[in-house]
């Protein structure tokens, strides 16, 4: 018996699924995708085979996760985040292009990392890695990687500021240390933002 939900009308053709995941209505998960334990997968969503969910992660309605798109523990995909994973897209059904989906080597992998928030309707270009605990604003279109705990927003994204391991944007400068309300301690240096102390 499995130790994973999956709701009656969802369509689960993957044996790579974690204990204490539950898979909402009318999500459609494939043969060869990974999605690890206690993740929410919620309604409406489509994972690619290839593409890799870690666990802990919640993933809103609307989502489709292509192969060649790796998403670590802990992060959490609001509604409708658009990925990719083709630079330069033609059907492989087009006899023009039909050479270069011959082998993989049109794919270019996706990371999003530990602890990452990606806002609702946020595009994230094929290739790209978003850096563990970054978060990405509604509507955002991130077409360069995202350091970690970055706070980006905008078409194309620019980054505004930090944000802490628990979410809140931080009030930090070049010469000074900031606290967050969580009791996390966090300086920034030329290499970017780094934790100090914990609570």
């Amino acid at each position: 018996m499995a130790d994973f939900f999956v709701h009656s009308t969802a369509i689960v053709d993957s044996e790579q699924i974690g204990a204490g995941t539950r898979i909402w209505a009318f999500s459609h998960v494939l043969k060869g995708a990974v999605i690890g334990e206690q993740c929410n997968i919620g309604d409406h969503c489509f994972i690619e085979g290839g593409a890799i969910i870690g666990s802990r992660v919640t993933m809103k309605n609307s989502n489709m996760v292509w192969e060649g798109v790796t998403i670590a523990d802990g992060a959490f995909i609001g509604p409708h985040v658009f990925f990719t994973n083709d630079l330069y897209p033609r059907s492989p059904r087009l006899q023009e292009a039909a050479h270069r989906y011959e082998n993989h080597g049109w794919l270019s992998e996706t990371h999003i990392g530990y602890g990452a928030s990606l806002g609702a309707a946020a595009v994230i270009l094929a290739g790209i890695t978003v850096g563990e605990f970054a978060t990405i604003g509604a509507g955002a279109v991130i077409s360069k990687d995202v350091a970690a705990h970055a706070l980006m927003v905008g078409n194309p994204a620019r980054q505004i500021g930090w944000v802490c391991r628990c979410g809140l944007r931080l009030d930090i400068r070049q010469d000074q240390n900031a606290k967050c309300h969580c009791g996390d301690e966090y300086g920034l240096a030329e290499e970017g933002l780094h934790r100090i102390s914990a609570k």
